[in-house]
C-alpha cells in the first residue's frame, strides 16, 4: 500500500476484477465513514446479469448504462451533502472516467488481486451470477489506474478490516 497521506474525497469507488473484495470492503469501509453505501453489482440490467451468468463478458456498450446507473446513485447523496462509497469494478480508465462525469471527485481504491486467488474466490461464491470463467476476461479487460486518476492500490489478499483501517489512517490528518 502506499503510503502518503491523501486528501478524502466526498465519493469512494472501490474499484477491481470480480473476486476482489470490492463489496465486503466498500460496506465496511462505508460503515466506518458513515457513509452512504452503492452496490454496483445490484444496479445490472437483467439482460447484463443474464448474460454474465452465461458467461458472456460484457462489451463496452454493455456497460455505459451501467456506469451511468452507478455514476447517478453516487452524485445523489453527494449533492446533498453526504459521504459515498461504491463497489464498482470500474475496469478501464474511460469508465473511471465516466463515473467522474457525475461527480469530479472521486477517490478510486483498487483492490489488486492475483488471477489464482479471483478464481478460487469468485468459485466458492454462492448465488452470484458471476461465473469463474469470467475472471480471465475481467483480466483482459483491466488497466490498473495510474498517477493522475486519482487512486491508491491496495493488496486484496489482506483481511478486510486491515484494509478498511489503512484507509481510515490515510484520511487522518498527521499528528
Amino acid at each position: 500500500m502506499q503510503s502518503d497521506r491523501i486528501r478524502p474525497a466526498p465519493a469512494v469507488v472501490v474499484m477491481g476484477v470480480a473476486g476482489c473484495g470490492k463489496s465486503a470492503v466498500g460496506e465496511a469501509l462505508a460503515a466506518a465513514l458513515g457513509a452512504v453505501f452503492v452496490e454496483g453489482d445490484r444496479l445490472h440490467p437483467l439482460e447484463n446479469v443474464a448474460r454474465m451468468a452465461s458467461g458472456e463478458p460484457l462489451t463496452d456498450a454493455l456497460r455505459e448504462g451501467w456506469l451511468d446507473a452507478i455514476g447517478r446513485r453516487i452524485a445523489e447523496p453527494v449533492g446533498d451533502g453526504q459521504s459515498v462509497v461504491a463497489a464498482c469494478s470500474a475496469l478501464k480508465r474511460s469508465y473511471r472516467e465516466r463515473l467522474r462525469g457525475f461527480c469530479q471527485d472521486i477517490l478510486f481504491l483498487y483492490l489488486e488481486i492475483d488471477p489464482a486467488t479471483a478464481k478460487q474466490r469468485v468459485g466458492s461464491r454462492q448465488g452470484h451470477f458471476m461465473p469463474a470463467s469470467l475472471v480471465d476476461s475481467q483480466f483482459a479487460t483491466l488497466e490498473t489506474p495510474v498517477a493522475d486518476e486519482n487512486a491508491l492500490t491496495l493488496d486484496a489478499t489482506r483481511p478486510i478490516a486491515d484494509i478498511v483501517a489503512d484507509v481510515i489512517s490515510l484520511f487522518e490528518p498527521d499528528s
